[in-house]
């Protein structure tokens, strides 16, 4: 058998192909398959391999655009310039398309997703958080090179790239940090609370005998303790635990899942990955006193914080632990209403299961990725649900990144 030549640093021009999930077009090129960053479908672009799998494809980046689609921009962020090569930033994906392309982009990804591996022909719009492309961003993770400047990591890579500022990020985030020289090889993280206070979090990583590592983390800035306000309610979430970034995401996220779960009053329900009650606390209005809610989440210190968001909502329950070993409790109330936000790579067969066993009339399905999304709603329906509505949200403007919420109901088979 003849070795196929290493592609990796040639040149090629290529047509590029439809947007794929992963922030990348398709192209091809004698044969293979070419995926490439910072390029639109229909473009004529001269690309750079920067990996080259031995196989049918190999990774290239943009850094030449021949023929330009109507929808590609000039990157308002210095760090996405094409000149740049290898040394762009891989935060984003999307800093060459304008907001409508973008949103077109995450569309057809969501479209195409559900139609390959849940079977369904589903017409997907992306709608538009309110805010824009730029400064939305609340929370973000930099890296610290070996001169001690903070940065992000390019595409695939665990270099370090310095930066003085990030444009998606809120105002003065990122600056504070770039300012300022720090250990290196440390892990920062921050965090700009609704109250405008900054957090800062350093993850020192000290070497210790027989080339170990321990890691250490101190807070830098701020309380450590971020404070949001969502629908008129006061949260408190560990500045380092899980919140929706977008500053626009919670205010509309629990709108959307509130109005899909209308739970009863004096019914059921269970919010599973529930964090610090985020969801739990409009499903608790909605049950009213007499119904119950269950929340269930693995992170301990996240359910202290939702046991304090929610101490003036007693109809709520809290379950520290995994939704799968929660839900193996053949003592729990059925739900008539479920609401779950899993983490990206999705519920899985297992919790799916569980939750269709339980019979319950409603199932709010919030997601982050579109494959995984797909590949729930495809265990749904193996399990006699099926999706009824569906409406994504461009909350990570200028990355792939796009957030959905998905409702299920059973089949008529199994109603």
């Amino acid at each position: 058998m003849t070795e196929k030549p290493d592609w990796t640093g040639r040149r090629l021009e290529v047509e590029v192909g439809p947007v794929a999930h992963g922030g990348h077009c398709v192209a091809r090129y004698e044969g293979r398959v070419v995926f490439v960053r910072h390029a639109l479908p229909g473009e004529t672009v001269t690309v750079e391999v920067t990996e080259d799998n031995g196989g049918g494809f190999c990774r290239a980046d943009a850094v030449e655009v021949r023929e330009a689609a109507p929808g590609r921009v000039i990157p308002p962020c210095p760090l996405a310039d094409a000149a740049l090569g290898k040394d762009r930033c891989g935060g984003c994906d999307f800093q060459h398309a304008d907001g409508e392309t973008q949103r077109e982009l995450k569309a057809a990804v969501i479209t195409e997703q559900l139609q390959r591996i849940a079977g369904l022909d589903w017409p997907v719009r992306v709608q538009e958080l309110p805010g824009g492309l730029l400064r939305w961003r609340t929370r973000a993770r930099l890296a610290v090179d070996r001169k001690g400047n903070a940065g992000f990591r390019p595409s695939r890579s665990h270099r370090v790239i310095p930066v003085a500022d990030c444009p998606i990020t809120v105002q003065g985030a990122v600056e504070e940090l770039a300012e300022r020289r720090w250990r290196p090889g440390a892990e920062l993280t921050v965090a700009s609370d609704g109250e405008g206070e900054l957090h800062v979090t350093a993850l020192d990583r000290k070497p210790q005998r027989r080339g170990r590592q321990q890691a250490v983390a101190r807070q830098v800035a701020g309380s450590g303790v971020a404070h949001e306000t969502v629908r008129g309610r006061r949260f408190d979430v560990g500045a380092q635990g899980f919140w929706q970034v977008h500053k626009a995401a919670p205010e509309t996220f629990t709108e959307v899942v509130a109005r899909f779960a209308a739970a009863p009053s004096g019914g059921v329900a269970w919010d599973l990955y529930g964090g610090v009650g985020l969801f739990a606390a409009d499903l608790a209005e909605q049950v009213g006193p007499t119904g119950s809610v269950l929340l269930v989440e693995s992170s301990r210190s996240a359910v202290e914080d939702a046991v304090s968001n929610l101490r003036d909502q007693p109809q709520v329950a809290f379950r520290a632990g995994t939704v799968e070993r929660v839900l193996e409790d053949e003592d729990l109330q059925a739900p008539d209403v479920v609401v779950l936000d899993p983490p990206r790579k999705g519920a899985g067969r297992q919790v799916v299961e569980a939750i269709a066993a339980r019979g319950p009339a409603r199932v709010v399905h919030v997601a982050c990725d579109p494959a995984a999304l797909a590949r729930d709603v495809s265990l749904y329906a193996e399990n006699g649900y099926r999706m009824v509505d569906l409406e994504a949200f461009d909350a990570f403007p200028m990355t792939h990144h796009v957030e959905c919420v998905a409702l299920l109901e059973p089949t008529a088979n199994n109603a």
